[in-house]
């Protein structure tokens, strides 16, 4: 395991122990290292192999079994030239150790009875090429750029890498190769690996708004690329002011300082530091002061050992010039902007990159990031840019939810020259309320070979959560080939619980529940899949352990996660996870104890639900800008079960349920369509993207209903132009077949009256053309007609007599006082039919006593029991009647009566 198992201190301190003494003589043992771990009392017994191959994450192309294996012995030889990658020795010696060697030296050949590793290519360590030899493994010399080849035979391994990035990428191999003990004595299986990337350029772009990365974190992010094979990092972070609004100003010392402790830490790990400046805001393409302000910026990181630069131009407008002289020059338009970056671009890259040797291609991003359709502005920019400019793409849409071979080929013809796919996964500056913890999907086999040049990820806001989809980004980046999503993401999951099977469970049950992102479309998909084989077994049981694992899951991760800081990343979402293990537990609990006929208890475990619920969904954390921002887990899987169960209560006890919203609009945050039917005017549905046309939003009546006045209420202070401009108001019994009611345009409150007499289920709001803004809709009211609800008391404010008897548990009726003698609350059938029961449900804290009476055909009262506790439910034997009855006793509390079933 490595993250925080192996700090990288202890490696360079380990390093200068022991890499620095003298070689030592074949016949003498070196004196004893001091500093020697003793082997505990719980490792395995000696000879126990813990790892393979298996273990090695980005999955090697190559893997062939030996017969012969190698031993871990006290001391350990290291046979490594003068040129051997520091890094990559620095690793090796730290994994021998790990392993059970007690002492690790330098040596320039073997000795007997002892363990001799070889670290080095050709041009690093010559004897490397000899031991291949031995073991009869060829070389590295036929691989490409950064390959490697590995092999563990009798008494030896050779680490021979076809530059220094490979013998590194073989050195970490070794590390997940090798077991963990605290003595000497593991053998380690005989094996040859020989390994390359598949894509050039693989690693990570920090471009997301929001919550900037620490600066311990970006050291952290760097250590993490190394061990993953990943070799660029691109610097572009929105939080610096000097990249992008205060682009021409020097950075201060202090910030400098910063940045060279980062391209320091980044080549040691073999990562090419790119510094991206985005001048796109301000600057004046025509300007020699700007190209000279931009120059200059980067000529001061070139002294710090940068040696990667890009120019981002996304995120800007470019219909409008920030200064007079680009319109005199290149005209108006989107051609005219794509001659004018072309311009900027190709000036820096002349005067800077091309006067720097040692300079890597230019990197761009276009203002047009996101298609690949021909265009004015790709046109200019194909033909006027520099061939050997790399320009930056993020597939077909920001957020690419697949993309392919054809894609990244097409991408290549219409700008003309290679690409580097800024890949917008995981980053979640866009869903602000959610981890995205799923594997990298989508991406079709052979996609990066079209590139031209590679793929960088841009991760979350939350680095040390990132790391878990990353693991898979890298999977798949060095071999396309082989990668499996669900297997390369279970793979990322026990390599980041540092190989603790509790911590692992855990922290794949919570992983589970932040699954879905536009690349991942099923949220939840291990929990989601328990869920389903519930409701068709009916059997608790196991779901009732999935929701406990998911309960438990948060502690199990604060206890036993080596990487602390990921529970920092994840707080709120870790308490929000526990909360809906409580909750949809609680869940099924109410659907066991309706299915059983425990209708006392099924419905105070009803009545707590709620709370259960708003409880899961009250963590936030805060933002940027001071805002309390509600986190969501599991979205469509754990409220909607609570919701299912819910129903299945509903249907039990032989009521509709409440009326629901529904809506074609993924919800933006935590703005969910639920908000527009909760009869609050202060809370709203707010779409997560512009409405097309055939977009709609409805409301689910959950019953054929009379219905009359609708009132559609759209747009909210702040976002007064989010609303349907155009589109119609229509009705439905059955969900199919829809009849119009009115049209609108250009109206943010709509409002219609249904003829009288129609009845409909469904009443709904479609959008029949497409437009730029998003939705918000503060309410959505339909007027019914439900069963006449008499008498009295009088209701409180806010309440209604009909919420008695609506078929909504959730609505009740509230009384303005307490009843007089006499007084009665009356529910009318509608006509005569044949009852066979009466349950009424009276809210926590309801203890008003009524006698319960059905009007017989005769017109007379009849009395079938009382009511004085939350749950009633009288058999009634089987009589002929026209409306039930409460009626009250007189004084006490004011009644509340949550509803009146009549069956």
């Amino acid at each position: 395991m490595t993250l925080r198992l192996r700090p990288l201190a202890m490696l360079a301190a380990a390093l200068a122990l022991v890499l620095g003494v003298p070689a030592v003589g074949a016949a003498a043992d070196p004196p004893a290292d001091p500093t020697a771990a003793t082997p505990s009392a719980t490792d395995p017994p000696s000879g126990s192999a813990r790892r393979s191959a298996s273990a090695i994450t980005p999955r090697p192309r190559n893997v062939e079994e030996r017969h012969d294996r190698a031993a871990i012995t006290s001391t350990v030889t290291v046979v490594a030239g003068a040129e051997a990658d520091a890094a990559a020795l620095k690793v090796t010696r730290q994994a021998l150790l790990d392993a059970g060697a007690r002492q690790v030296v330098r040596g320039e050949r073997p000795v007997r009875n002892r363990l001799t590793v070889y670290v080095g290519g050709p041009g690093e360590t010559p004897q490397t090429a000899e031991a291949l030899a031995d073991l009869g493994i060829e070389g590295p010399a036929g691989l490409p750029a950064e390959g490697y080849v590995l092999g563990v035979g009798e008494d030896l391994v050779a680490l021979s890498g076809k530059d220094a990035a490979g013998t590194y990428y073989a050195a970490q191999s070794l590390r997940l190769l090798l077991p963990e003990r605290g003595g000497p004595g593991a053998k380690v299986a005989g094996v040859e690996i020989r390994d390359w990337p598949g894509t050039a350029v693989r690693g990570v772009i920090e471009g997301f708004y929001g919550i900037p990365w620490t600066h311990a974190a970006r050291l952290d992010q760097l250590d993490f690329y190394g061990e993953h094979k990943m070799n660029i990092y691109v610097y572009s972070p929105k939080d610096d002011p000097y990249l992008r609004e205060r682009w021409r100003e020097p950075y201060p010392a202090a910030q400098l300082a910063k940045i060279e402790e980062l391209v320091d830490r980044a080549r040691a790990r073999h990562v090419e530091f790119t510094y991206a400046l985005s001048p796109g805001l301000s600057v004046c393409y025509s300007s020699e002061a700007d190209i000279k302000a931009l120059t200059d910026k980067f000529e001061t990181v070139w002294d710090l050992g940068v040696r990667t630069y890009a120019v981002p131009l996304d995120d800007i407008s470019y219909t409008r010039w920030n200064c007079q002289a680009d319109q005199d020059k290149w005209g108006t338009g989107a051609a005219a902007a794509g001659a004018a970056q072309a311009y900027l671009l190709n000036r820096v890259n002349q005067d800077f990159i091309a006067a720097h040797p040692g300079a890597a291609p230019l990197q761009m991003v276009p203002t047009e990031y996101y298609n690949v359709t021909p265009s004015p502005y790709k046109k200019a920019l194909a033909e006027q840019l520099d061939d050997d400019v790399v320009v930056e793409w993020t597939g077909v849409g920001v957020i690419a939810p697949v993309i392919t071979v054809a894609q990244a080929r097409a991408a290549r013809d219409v700008f003309a020259h290679p690409i580097l796919l800024w890949d917008n996964y995981p980053v979640n500056d866009y869903v602000t309320n959610r981890l995205l913890l799923g594997p990298y999907n989508g991406r079709e086999e052979g996609m990066p070979a079209e590139l031209g040049s590679g793929i960088t990820a841009n991760p979350m806001n939350q680095a040390y959560a990132s790391k878990i989809p990353l693991i898979t980004i890298a999977d798949y980046t060095w071999n396309d080939a082989a990668y499996d999503p669900r297997t390369s993401w279970q793979t990322a999951i026990s390599e980041y619980a540092g190989g603790d099977a509790k911590a692992e469970k855990a922290l794949r049950v919570f992983s589970d529940v932040n699954h879905s992102s536009r690349i991942n479309a099923q949220q939840a998909p291990d929990l989601a899949a328990e869920i389903e084989r519930f409701w068709e077994s009916e059997d608790e049981r196991s779901l009732d352990g999935a929701l406990a694992d998911l309960q438990k899951s948060p502690d199990v991760l604060r206890d036993r996660l080596p990487e602390q800081e990921f529970i920092d990343d994840s707080e709120p979402w870790l308490d929000a996870a526990e909360a809906w293990g409580v909750a949809t537990r609680a869940a099924l609990r109410l659907v066991a104890l309706a299915r059983d006929g425990d209708g006392e208890r099924a419905w105070e475990q009803r009545q707590r639900l709620p709370g259960l619920v708003a409880a899961a969904k009250s963590f936030t954390y805060t933002d940027l800008e001071g805002r309390k921002i509600p986190v969501a887990v599991g979205e469509g899987v754990l409220d909607k079960f609570t919701e299912d169960a819910a129903a299945e209560h509903d249907r039990l006890l032989g009521v509709t349920g409440g009326i629901r919203g529904l809506t074609s609009l993924p919800a933006y945050q935590g703005n969910t369509v639920a908000r527009m039917v909760d009869g609050d005017d202060s809370t709203f549905f707010w779409s997560g993207r512009a409405a097309a046309a055939g977009d709609q939003v409805t409301v689910d009546l959950r019953k054929e209903r009379q219905v009359g006045g609708v009132s559609l209420a759209m747009g909210k202070p702040g976002s007064a132009n989010d609303y349907l401009r155009q589109g119609v108001l229509e009705y439905s019994s059955d969900g199919t077949s829809w009849k119009q009611l009115a049209a609108f345009s250009g109206q943010p409150v709509v409002t219609a009256t249904a003829p009288a007499g129609t009845e409909a289920r469904y009443v709904r709001a479609r959008a029949t053309a497409g437009q730029t803004n998003w939705l918000v809709v503060r309410e959505f009211a339909v007027e019914t007609k439900d069963a006449a609800v008499s008498g009295g008391p009088p209701p409180a404010a806010g309440s209604s007599l009909g919420a008695a008897a609506d078929g909504d548990v959730g609505r009740v009726y509230r009384a303005a006082r307490a009843p007089e003698q006499g007084e009665a609350l009356q529910v009318d059938l509608g006509g005569t039919s044949e009852v066979t029961s009466v349950t009424v449900l009276q809210p926590e804290g309801g203890s008003a006593q009524a006698a319960v009476q059905v009007r017989e055909d005769d017109g007379t009262w009849l009395t079938v029991g009382r009511v004085d506790g939350g749950y009633e439910e009288l058999t009634v034997d089987y009589e002929l009647a026209s409306a039930v009855r409460l009626l009250w006793s007189g004084g006490g509390s004011a009644p509340q009566v949550a509803e009146v079933i009549v069956r």
